[in-house]
């Protein structure tokens, strides 16, 4: 059916030069009445552009910061515009009034706003710029992942998140009621990755995933985003980190070029090229905090303040603050993970970025009968995870691949202090809500 209607226009695609009438819709961002004049600046998904009409023309809608808006207008060059035109508005329509009291406005410096007034109003915080800049930046980051993946022939699946049984024999999981049975929230892709490289070699899936874990910190969160990469025909862990070594600088060198006047407000140089981030082995790490910082704590794994100083080790090295450890023992990472070695060591990393841990990756073992032998040494019956196993019947090849947290790289990539900065409705241990 055919429609009368004009066809709305977006303020970015207004320019200086457009001729005609224009249909804007959008929240009031600003008001300013000065005497027979009132300028509306109004905001929509893709800028701002400062509407103007005689004040008895608009008086009685009673128009207020946040309010939702149709403007029907001319665009008119300016040379006193930043955007070089201003909207002279011929019609106005109200299409939502918004509350007479809100916490905070659009056009509001948050930065003295608390982090649970920002979540609990979210639609509004989103409005401003600098919460709004973040999930720009993470939005950004999702498609730079998949566009330098697409470009290497990997394929994008997607698996389910409703499983059986934990990839890591169970633990910090969240069940669920299935029907007449237990069923769980998965805490990782893993197998469902590993056996997709026997069907597509080269895989890769964006999405949530869970862990059970009664955290209260400012990097943990129950609920998050995980980038999983994983790939066959690899000789080691070395062919991983290479990957992503090239993936990250892949990402960086595209957020820098299309996202630099951003980044340039939450960061004083722009992201680093990954190429030259060094691999340390996970003994020597420890070597280098007891004889730099008198570590004598750390066994088999690295706590946040031992990452904050092997960051500081690798930027008096490299010039830029991230690393890779590769080499923790055996014990420590899950069963699936191929040794390094004959001394107890996993062919298991660690990507450390600016102070945190960002990744954890590796090669796994592919011959059934190793993992049936790593499941037993860990006393667990390896008909547990039969269903698993039997796919490594089918051809599958040597094979790794690593998870990125992409609440906690954008948190690097802006350097914010707080991983529920970057998550639209952060879960943890006490938050469901909004």
């Amino acid at each position: 059916m055919a429609t009368t209607s004009p066809y709305r226009t977006f303020i970015q695609d207004i320019s200086a030069s457009s001729t005609g009438e224009v249909l804007l819709r959008g929240w009031v961002y600003r008001l300013r009445v000065l005497g027979k004049t009132s300028f509306i600046i109004l905001r929509d998904c893709s800028g701002v552009a400062q509407c103007v009409a005689a004040t008895e023309a608009v008086q009685d809608y009673r128009l207020k910061v946040e309010d939702v808006v149709e403007v029907r207008g001319v665009a008119r060059a300016d040379r006193r515009s930043k955007v070089g035109f201003e909207i002279h508005i011929l019609t106005l329509r109200m299409l939502n009034r918004a509350g007479q009291v809100l916490p905070f406005r659009s056009a509001d410096n948050v930065e003295g706003i608390g982090l649970e007034t920002l979540l609990h109003f979210r639609p509004l915080a989103l409005r401003t710029e600098s919460v709004g800049d973040v999930f720009r930046i993470q939005a950004a980051l999702l498609s730079c992942f998949r566009d330098a993946l697409n470009r290497r022939r990997f394929t994008e699946i997607v698996t389910s998140k409703i499983v059986s049984g934990g990839t890591e024999g169970g633990s910090n999981l969240f069940e669920i009621k299935y029907f007449e049975r237990v069923a769980y929230l998965a805490q990782s892709p893993q197998f469902y990755k590993e056996q997709s490289v026997a069907g597509f070699e080269r895989v890769y899936e964006t999405g949530h995933v869970y862990r059970a874990e009664p955290h209260a910190s400012s990097r943990h969160l129950t609920e998050y985003y995980s980038l999983d990469v994983e790939f066959g025909f690899i000789e080691g862990p070395e062919d991983v980190i290479q990957l992503e070594r090239e993936l990250l600088t892949d990402i960086f060198q595209s957020l820098n070029s299309r996202h630099g006047e951003t980044l340039s407000k939450y960061r004083g140089e722009p992201l680093p090229s990954m190429l030259e981030a060094p691999c340390w082995e996970f003994s020597s790490c420890l070597e280098m905090l007891r004889s730099n910082y008198g570590r004598t704590d750390l066994v088999d794994d690295l706590d946040p303040e031992g990452e904050r100083q092997l960051c500081e080790l690798a930027k008096r090295e490299s010039g830029f603050p991230a690393l890779f450890v590769l080499g923790f023992p055996l014990s420590a990472r899950p069963f699936y993970t191929a040794p390094r070695g004959a001394e107890g060591a996993a062919s298991s990393f660690d990507l450390l970025f600016q102070g945190i841990e960002i990744t954890t990756g590796g090669q796994r073992l592919h011959r059934r009968e190793d993992l049936e032998a790593a499941l037993l040494s860990r006393s667990i019956d390896p008909t547990t995870f039969e269903s698993h196993l039997e796919m490594f019947e089918l051809g599958m090849p040597p094979h790794g691949g690593f998870a990125i947290g992409l609440e906690r790289l954008t948190c690097q990539v802006l350097n914010l202090p707080n991983v529920r900065q970057a998550v639209l409705y952060p879960r943890d241990r006490d938050r469901l809500t909004p």
